[in-house]
């Protein structure tokens, strides 16, 4: 064989070992740390026993339908009109979640998950931010949210126009608006990873004019931070992962109803209908 006729071998020939790498090491991004895990809240030490009483009672009562209801049903519990001191018990009982998210249109929505996942706490508030309703459901999440992206955004969008310096800004259109036309639910989520693709910062800046509003903004924290805003078209949503620096380690576009790293999953609710009911008991004991 003539190896001199041989086309140049691809892939470099490095040393390796100690001391063959020079003294920079890669300059790799942190990754995310600190995942959240389930903390169950703490009894209150103030409350009275006829407080603890009657949140026993409604919690009871609560788990109960959302057992039934199951995760896609829809088990609710009207907390405005209780007692000051039934309230503050279920405040501090409930705890805190993953997941938080906000609307500021069509009205003002205030939702936390729970720190039993699948149930959450949806609060409506006034523009004056007086609370004009509050309660306490059960599902993959509030559907106020999806409802809120439905109604805010539009099902179709005209393209924009690209400046001289775009790479692929008119593509990544097309491919949005094809899928976001021909999506329908129950399907999976069409991803674009934007943070593997070669666009140009011209190319992100058309894009994010282009899709623009953020009328319903998502936080989950399970591990880093993952920011979940809603666009001008119709199940089209950013989804963007930070690590615990808030340095952006994932830029994406999903098209789906929901994205999933935002819904409540089988298996942690039902973990959560068994944890709720030990809290419970806990709750109704005497002191």
């Amino acid at each position: 064989m003539n190896y001199a006729s041989l086309p140049p071998f691809p892939i470099p020939v490095v040393a390796m070992g100690p001391g063959s790498q020079g003294e920079e090491a890669p300059d790799y991004l942190p990754m995310p740390q600190g995942m959240q895990t389930f903390a169950a809240p703490r009894l209150p030490d103030d409350a009275t026993p006829e407080s603890l009483a009657a949140a026993a009672d409604l919690l009871a009562a609560f788990v109960d339908a959302a057992e039934n209801a199951g995760l896609r049903g829809d088990a609710g519990l009207d907390l405005a009109p209780l007692a000051p001191a039934v309230r503050d018990v279920l405040n501090q009982s409930l705890g805190f979640g993953e997941v938080s998210a906000f609307t500021v249109a069509p009205a003002h929505w205030r939702v936390q998950e729970t720190a039993f996942a699948g149930i959450w706490r949806v609060l409506q508030l006034a523009d004056d931010g007086a609370m004009i309703s509050d309660r306490l459901c059960t599902g993959e999440i509030p559907a106020v949210l999806p409802e809120a992206m439905r109604q805010t955004a539009s099902a179709t969008l005209p393209a924009p126009d690209y400046p001289a310096a775009c790479m692929n800004a008119q593509a990544l259109v097309e491919e949005i608006r094809l899928q976001a036309t021909a999506w329908q639910p129950g399907q999976p989520a069409h991803v674009i990873n934007l943070s593997l693709l070669p666009v140009s910062d011209p190319d992100l800046d058309t894009l994010y004019g282009w899709l623009g509003h953020r009328e319903v903004s998502i936080l989950s924290r399970g591990y880093g931070n993952c920011r979940i805003t809603s666009t001008r078209l119709r199940n089209v949503w950013w989804v963007q992962y930070f690590n615990s620096m808030d340095a952006l380690i994932l830029n994406s576009i999903e098209v789906v109803g929901m994205p999933d790293v935002a819904l409540a999953a089988d298996e942690d609710f039902a973990d959560s209908i068994e944890r709720l009911r030990e809290y419970v008991a806990l709750l109704g004991e005497p002191a």
